[in-house]
């Protein structure tokens, strides 16, 4: 290990999972702890095989698996209060998951030892030695982890350093210092990680912080200022309650900020797609704001810094996004101004030149459809669309003549949704009907339908993502609503927006503008 290097302790698959909606398989677990290993990690803590058959399957299933950077972890606690090593079906479950490291957790704060354990403070100390002897004794990497430390050097520092000097003394590997309250402040848990570094070697030292606090990326980088050299955490901060250190935030910061080594550069260019995948396989939103790989990391609104970010990201932007893998983007909403119209128009490969008439024109209009409740910000395809047919590069390709939805139920059965629609392209009408198990389904079903005959390129797009917000609530069930619509096809994903106090019309310009953004991105334009 190099000086500067900074060891990553990733706990996604145990810690992460305690975290409320998050929930891995087993097999999902190996995906994860495969995309990992192939970043760079140096450790993987797989889970509690002792806990769980999940955790005991996916220890089981790497079994197989070659781990070509990481270093693969089991976790679990010392031995029970009473019961001898050898006798521990904990500890012997942790042998069993067959990895080359084990991490076992034990008390460091009296509290816990005379209120919750209800032993005495020298038999958590026993507990404590004879539990990573025995593990020593297979020929096994040992990280103790030193639970709730912080709390238990606030109240009784002394003790605290008994259970760290007792756990080295028995040959473990690491110590990781924790914060499992989430409560501790970065000059509080800086003094006690000092303390700790005149007892173990910096080189055996880690930290484990959680967020309660919303502090635990910032105590991860004191501690390491203070002389830790190994950071645990999870990938999104998954985790119990407000979550763990979020790794994301910790690796950009350490290998950017403090030029510590974590990972591979190329990796490091990987951190916002590893972002990505870990909420996917999660089934949890990503969340935009979240530092260095959320989408909005690096998005720009206000006209000022758009201006400014044209000349020179630096001005606004504290490291080049594609570091982390991530991109620059500029949006556009009532704040617009000139800069953002042409940077977006660039994006989107529309030339408006230097003609101020059109910039204005189009400012204007987002300006008025956003004060009626459009959200260009979050629907590029609506946005691409407006620009293009204000400077004439694209014409609508059909018209609508009529269209009719109707609902219907009977008894407990579920409702049943037909919608019927008459459109023209060019000279040609076409006069459909479709069923849905919605209003909006059933719509979407035949404009399709229809369209399909001229534009067959519509089969290759779908819907990914519906959603209807209330622009304004003091008019209740009668409020206009916003509907926004993501909708891809093999090459990208984008979101369009409709508004009305009438949810039917609202999500008809959604869908209009998400099938026309389709067209125009493919030029196809009978009209033009």
């Amino acid at each position: 290990m190099k000086k500067s290097e900074i060891l990553i302790y990733d706990t996604t698959l145990r810690d992460g999972t305690q975290g409320e909606h998050i929930n891995f398989s087993a097999e999902e677990k190996l995906r994860i702890a495969r995309r990992l290993d192939e970043m760079g990690f140096h450790y993987i803590e797989g889970g509690w095989p002792g806990s769980n058959p999940k955790d005991a399957r996916f220890f089981e299933m790497a079994k197989g698996l070659p781990f070509r950077h990481s270093r693969l972890a089991a976790f679990g606690s010392t031995r029970k209060p009473g019961v001898r090593p050898e006798n521990c079906r904990n500890l012997r479950t942790l042998l069993k998951a067959e990895t080359p490291t084990i991490a076992i957790f034990g008390k460091s704060w009296d509290l816990h030892v005379t209120d919750i354990l209800g032993i005495s403070l020298e038999e958590n100390l026993e507990i404590i030695r004879d539990s990573i002897t025995f593990l020593k004794t297979r020929e096994k990497e040992v990280i103790f982890d030193a639970e709730h430390f912080f709390d238990g050097y606030r109240l009784n520092p002394v003790y605290a350093i008994e259970t760290l000097k007792a756990a080295l003394g028995a040959g473990a590997d690491r110590i990781v210092l924790c914060d499992t309250n989430g409560g501790a402040l970065p000059h509080d848990l800086t003094e006690a990680v000092s303390k700790a570094a005149t007892i173990v070697p910096p080189e055996s030292l880690g930290i484990h912080t959680h967020n309660d606090c919303g502090l635990a990326v910032a105590n991860s980088l004191a501690a390491v200022r203070a002389g830790v050299t190994m950071v645990q955490g999870t990938v999104n901060g998954y985790g119990e309650r407000c979550g763990n250190a979020d790794l994301t935030s910790v690796i950009g910061n350490l290998q950017l900020k403090m030029n510590r080594r974590c990972l591979p550069d190329a990796s490091l260019r990987q951190l916002t797609n590893l972002s990505y995948y870990v909420s996917e396989v999660a089934n949890v939103r990503p969340l935009p704001f979240r530092p260095f790989v959320g989408r909005s990391a690096f998005a720009h609104k206000g006209g000022v810094h758009v201006n400014a970010v044209a000349k020179n990201p630096q001005a606004y932007e504290h490291i080049r996004p594609e570091q982390v893998g991530n991109d620059q983007r500029v949006i556009v909403s009532d704040l617009a101004g000139k800069s953002n119209i042409a940077f977006k128009a660039r994006e989107f490969g529309i030339d408006v030149g230097d003609n101020d008439a059109v910039n204005r024109k189009i400012v204007r209009e987002i300006k008025r459809l956003e004060d009626q409740g459009f959200q260009f910000d979050a629907a590029d395809g609506s946005l691409a669309l407006l620009m293009k047919k204000i400077t004439g590069v694209f014409k609508e390709p059909f018209t609508l003549q009529c269209f009719n939805v109707t609902n219907g139920k009977t008894g407990k059965d579920p409702s049943l949704c037909q919608a019927t629609i008459k459109i023209s392209v060019g000279d040609e009408t076409e006069l459909t009907a479709a069923e849905g198990n919605g209003p909006v389904n059933a719509l979407d079903h035949a404009l399709r339908k229809a369209l399909t005959k001229f534009y067959p390129q519509i089969s290759e797009m779908h819907l990914v993502d519906f959603k209807v917000r209330i622009v304004e609530g003091s008019e209740g069930t009668a409020a206009r609503v916003k509907v926004l619509l993501d909708s891809r096809d093999e090459q990208e994903v984008w979101s369009t927006i409709g508004v009305s106090e009438n949810i039917i019309e609202a999500s008809w310009q959604a869908l209009v503008d998400s099938i026309q953004y389709k067209l125009s991105k493919d030029n196809i334009n009978k009209n033009a």
